[in-house]
């Protein structure tokens, strides 16, 4: 091999090893990410639950609190 072939090998090498490791570094990123927003939606999800309940309680002890009007017209 010649010494100029040489020098092109391992520009390819190190420019290919660069590549890869900005490859990586993109993926975990992404995983990182991903990995916020799926917790961020399950929260969003349990605390609407929660609040679904809440409220279907609050309608539920507002309809026996009120008298029922058996009304004369």
């Amino acid at each position: 091999m010649t010494a100029h072939s040489k020098t092109a090998v391992d520009q390819a090498v190190s420019l290919f090893s660069k590549t890869q490791t900005q490859s990586m570094s993109l993926n975990r990123l992404m995983s990182e990410r991903d990995a916020v927003s799926e917790a961020r939606e399950a929260k969003t999800a349990r605390l609407r639950e929660l609040r679904l309940e809440k409220e279907a309680d609050e309608m539920a002890a507002a309809l026996l609190a009120s008298p029922k009007r058996v009304g004369k017209r």
